[in-house]
């Protein structure tokens, strides 16, 4: 491994061979004029407002040491080629001071922070979690584009070396941001070809070929939708006013989004998560959703209890949601990414986000599976909804009508009014290499939203890395919840093993 990334000291990061057309130079001076005159969408504006100052950190664990020279060498062809990594935002004073991107020429050593570090510290995972808080009590200058990236060759128990993206949130939303990282990575089995990343295989449903049921179904069909829909705006719309989750150990205090946040990960078997889908019909997104309610309620039930867990000390009715900050536009895929930074293609870029508040079972059921079909029937239930389309119209209306200000009011107080937030992200499925150094974990997270909590699952290989950003005077101890998080998958398998599901 270590040969393999001393030789990308000699050479730059092969692209994927393409034929370029002519006047290319053209399009690629016209698309750079139009960058500088476009303004930021309201959802990117949403995001400097000062409760809303969320930035993404991407912690990418490495095999080997990381060469900075190798790193810097190859951002000016592959990130900066983004619009968004090498332009400013500034205020458009001919349009009532909106704001707009303006391309710059990137200095990199104010972009590439390599600190010093001492090889014989005690504690290297501790260094580097401290490290990640102390980052998380400042913003990024705006004096240059929003994003920065640490390197420390740190060996940890994880990784030899580490790099930590920090990204402002203004410039796209995570699923978009993760694509375009690792459309910057190549497999280390062929350095020119770019990750793979599994797709959902919509399956086919045999359906009766009787007209009369085709057309009961279709009905039925819309129905649910405008059904699940209405209710979805209405709680939606509640929320916003008066609706809020019940008082609990993990809900945030006011004034949570201006605290430094402590993130923690942990790395679980996605082939054991594969095991319980496979045997229970569901979907990686239900298992990790399934796991992540056991954990919650673990850890919620021993607080009640007077950190007991031999009974059920959860009161009743206990209302938890979490908020999903959901992109409608399609995301560009990883190869339309990597072709914008190669050829200057066009890719869809940008925040159009929609809310999904979305119900989690706080519970101690008897039988461990019923957190995994409970999660299966939220999500199913939310897959035939609108409600990310209707909130986000829902937002721009108060947008145009009365201002950022109100916007940035009503999106704070949904949130506020829920719990925690949470997604699941889909990783490559080979082992890659940033710049050549190959990769162990990734662990995406943020900091700067209302919540007190935050979990996110990255896939990678064949694992699976539990992310958690907490503030810690909600939650004191989030190495606990990680790990009633990721034991709750061995109680959840074992289950499985037990009953003869597999």
């Amino acid at each position: 491994m270590e040969s393999k990334c001393l030789r990308w000291r000699k050479q730059t990061l092969k692209p994927i061979e393409t034929k370029r057309e002519e006047g290319d130079e053209e399009k690629k001076r016209s698309g750079q004029a139009a960058a500088e005159e476009e303004p930021l969408s309201p959802s990117a504006c949403l995001f400097h407002e000062p409760n809303f100052n969320v930035h993404i950190i991407a912690i990418m664990g490495c095999k080997t040491k990381i060469y900075p020279d190798i790193v810097k060498a190859n951002l000016g062809h592959t990130l900066l080629k983004h619009p968004r990594f090498s332009s400013l935002q500034v205020v458009d004073e001919k349009k009532k001071g909106e704001m707009k991107w303006v391309r710059t020429e990137v200095d990199l050593e104010r972009h590439v922070i390599v600190p010093e570090l001492d090889p014989n510290m005690e504690s290297p995972d501790k260094f580097l979690e401290d490290y990640i808080f102390n980052l998380t009590k400042t913003s990024i200058d705006k004096s240059k584009p929003l994003w920065d990236l640490h390197l420390l060759n740190l060996r940890t128990s994880q990784s030899e070396a580490v790099g930590i993206f920090r990204i402002h949130h203004s410039l796209g939303d995570g699923t978009s941001l993760m694509s375009l990282l690792l459309a910057c990575t190549r497999q280390m089995n062929d350095p020119q070809a770019l990750p793979t990343i599994p797709t959902n295989k919509k399956k086919d449903k045999k359906i009766n070929d009787v007209w009369f049921w085709r057309i009961v179904l279709m009905f039925w069909s819309f129905f649910q939708v405008f059904w699940n829909s209405l209710v979805d705006v209405l709680i939606f719309i509640a929320t916003a006013m008066v609706l809020k989750d019940t008082e609990n150990p993990l809900k945030g205090r006011p004034g949570s989004e201006l605290t430094a946040r402590r993130i923690v990960f942990k790395t679980v078997s996605l082939d054991d998560m594969k095991l319980v889908k496979n045997a229970m019909n569901t979907t990686i997104n239900d298992v990790a959703l399934g796991i992540t309610q056991a954990g919650l309620s673990r850890y919620i039930n021993r607080i009640y209890g007077g950190n007991r867990n031999e009974e059920d000390n959860l009161p009743k009715n206990l209302r938890l949601r979490s908020t999903l900050l959901i992109n409608i536009r399609p995301s560009a895929g990883i190869q339309a990414l990597a072709d914008m930074m190669e050829k200057d293609a066009e890719a869809k870029w940008g925040n159009w986000i929609g809310y999904v508040l979305l119900p989690f079972s706080i519970a101690i059921p008897d039988d461990p599976l019923d957190y995994v079909r409970e999660a299966k029937a939220t999500v199913d239930r939310k897959k035939r909804s609108l409600e990310a389309i209707y909130t986000f119209s829902i937002a721009e209306l108060v947008l145009k009508l009365f201002g950022i200000k109100a916007a940035s009011a009503m999106s704070h107080r949904v949130i506020t009014h829920t719990t925690l937030s949470f997604s699941n992200m889909v990783g490559p499925l080979e082992e890659i290499g940033f710049y050549g150094h190959p990769m162990a974990f990734l662990a995406p997270c943020s900091y700067g939203q209302p919540h007190a909590l935050m979990i996110n699952f990255q896939s990678y290989i064949n694992k699976m890395t539990i992310v958690l950003s907490v503030d810690e005077g909600t939650i004191p101890n989030p190495h606990q919840l990680c790990d009633d998080i990721a034991d709750s998958l061995t109680l959840i398998k074992d289950a499985v093993l037990t009953k003869g599901l597999v």
